[in-house]
């Protein structure tokens, strides 16, 4: 119901940015569309569906807690990628983000093996996902709105995530279960899923993948939280711990983000002085 949702709700906004972004007229469509479409498509499906096979097996805390090691991974993928280097006082500062998702995988109550593959395995894919879409929300010759982007990935999701339900799921079960409060919820969920990845588009034609995984960190250190309170999960005093640890590392790695760039416009400003002496 999520892809649904974004693809219905994508469409739309293609017409109606709500002030998300500039809507641009289009004369064709740019080149390796499909590729591009399909692969991004791809990454949005698996990381949707290994979520979800997460929450089957450990609590939302210990999954978003596995969610929070996004920057390391981002920060590979985008040096492959994009090219991006990161500075040595970012990379150190991804040490207790690391270091307290360990501790809460160690000591964490619900623990278990097949949920911790698919927590890491729907973090990979969601990093390969946000790189990707950052290359092409800010490309150099065509840029992709967050609608575009939005609509036409939802559309390919959509497309695999028909044989696959076909197979998996078991439709007497859903007709037996489902119920109008069941279904209005799906689609409120569908409805916030939408806001939530738009947002996240729109937000990438700003920031570095990086920056962005990291963002997210601190959106799931409140998701641990409340999960906690609404739920009742239990918390062991070094698992809790281990989510402090990781909260404090995104606020070292914001700073060391603000040092690197202060130290590179530093760099930039005394080579270019350096050059106009050289001229003069």
């Amino acid at each position: 119901m999520q892809m649904v949702m974004t693809t219905i709700c994508g469409f739309i906004q293609m017409f109606l940015p709500c002030g998300l972004y500039v809507p641009v007229k289009r004369e064709g469509k740019p080149p390796h569309f499909l590729r591009n479409m399909t692969l991004v498509g791809c990454t949005r499906f698996t990381t949707v569906f290994l979520g979800l096979v997460a929450l089957k097996f450990v609590a939302v805390s210990f999954t978003e807690t596995v969610k929070s090691s996004a920057p390391i991974f981002t920060v590979l993928i985008a040096w492959v990628l994009l090219r991006e280097r990161t500075g040595i006082y970012v990379m150190l500062s991804l040490i207790p983000i690391m270091g307290g998702l360990a501790l809460c995988s160690a000591y964490e109550l619900s623990f278990n093996i097949e949920g911790f593959l698919a927590a890491l395995g729907t973090n990979i894919t969601e990093c390969l996902q946000n790189v990707y879409s950052k290359m092409l929300i800010s490309g150099e010759k065509f840029k992709y709105t967050p609608a575009e982007l939005q609509f036409y990935t939802s559309v390919a999701s959509v497309t695999i995530q028909i044989p696959t339900g076909y197979f998996l799921m078991d439709f007497s079960y859903v007709k037996r279960t489902l119920t109008s409060t069941m279904a209005t919820a799906l689609v409120m969920n569908g409805v916030f899923f939408h806001f939530q990845s738009i947002t996240a588009y729109a937000l990438m034609g700003f920031i570095s993948p990086v920056t962005h995984s990291v963002a997210n960190t601190v959106k799931r250190a409140m998701l641990i939280w409340l999960s906690v309170i609404v739920f009742g999960n239990p918390v062991t005093f070094l698992s809790g711990l281990g989510t402090v640890i990781v909260t404090v590392g995104v606020f070292l790695y914001n700073r060391a983000r603000e040092y690197d760039q202060i130290k590179r416009e530093m760099a930039i400003a005394y080579k270019n002085g350096t050059r106009e002496e050289l001229t003069a």
